[in-house]
């Protein structure tokens, strides 16, 4: 009887947009995705349980229908005509779909998109645990995400992505006249706080520990490679070793779709915190 009742709130009209809406009006707007709101002939009112409920699978089924075809309009925009194609495998058209159903998010099937019009270039690329991983991931983790790859760098012939964390002076004997042999670059003044890197690791992209280089030899230059920029580093002692966050598996095959933009400001002031120990220059 209360569940009939829920059904029959009017909320009163206001001039306010969705956006400024009070909490009551935007909980009261779910009515309608649980079946309890009037639409067409439909009473919720004059509906049993076992109808309201077979309301509400209905319109599932409807908004899980508008997301797959939003998805596949797009990925047919992105899949290139001039390219030879390729019959994605069919368990993983199945699984894609499944899972892809249900991304309600614009910009998050569009990033579903591009994974699917890229299966039809390089069929294979993305396993089915990136899909369920993507599945679970949401639209500020995805920023997040993006927000890295924007400082990430590839270091000489290295592929695999790496968020440079500091460097530290593993040996001799200036070390002994430093306040700290270790460097730590300010992430968090780029945008870039540590719990943001958490929020990384925990959603899988970003591997929970520290990595190191091995001592860099003063006798060769290291290339850190930005999308778009590039910074040659020498060092300017031995023992110099630098430290980084390394993305995962996953975070690798998603940064393949995501195309971020590098701010010149941030590569300067990464080349300035490094002149005291390297000598820096443009590649």
């Amino acid at each position: 009887m209360r569940a009939q009742q829920a059904a029959t709130i009017i909320e009163p009209n206001s001039s306010k947009t969705d956006n400024e809406a009070s909490a009551r009006r935007k909980a009261l707007q779910l009515s309608r995705q649980l079946g309890l709101a009037s639409e067409g002939d439909y009473r919720p009112s004059q509906a049993s349980l076992l109808q309201r409920a077979e309301w509400r699978q209905q319109k599932l089924q409807l908004q899980y229908q508008a997301n797959v075809e939003a998805i596949y309009n797009l990925a047919i925009q992105y899949t290139p005509s001039d390219v030879v194609g390729a019959d994605p495998d069919p368990d993983w058209l199945y699984h894609f779909f499944d899972l892809a159903e249900k991304i309600h998010n614009r910009r998050m099937q569009d990033l579903w998109a591009r994974i699917l019009a890229r299966e039809f270039t390089h069929p294979g690329h993305f396993s089915l645990r990136t899909l369920k991983l993507l599945c679970r991931l949401t639209w500020r983790e995805a920023q997040t995400l993006e927000k890295a790859l924007s400082m990430a760098i590839r270091t000489g012939n290295d592929e695999r992505l790496k968020l440079l964390s500091g460097y530290r002076i593993a040996g001799g004997v200036g070390r002994y006249f430093r306040k700290s042999a270790s460097v730590n670059l300010p992430l968090s003044q780029w945008g870039l706080p540590y719990s943001a890197l958490v929020m990384l690791m925990d959603a899988g992209l970003l591997h929970s520990s520290e990595f190191e280089t091995g001592e860099l030899d003063p006798k060769q230059n290291l290339s850190l490679i930005f999308p778009r920029a590039e910074l040659s580093l020498k060092p300017k002692q031995a023992h110099l070793i630098l430290t980084y966050y390394r993305l995962s598996p996953i975070g690798d095959e998603l940064a393949l779709l995501v195309r971020p933009q590098v701010d010149p400001s941030f590569v300067q002031s990464l080349s300035s915190c490094l002149e005291k120990d390297f000598k820096v220059g443009k590649a």
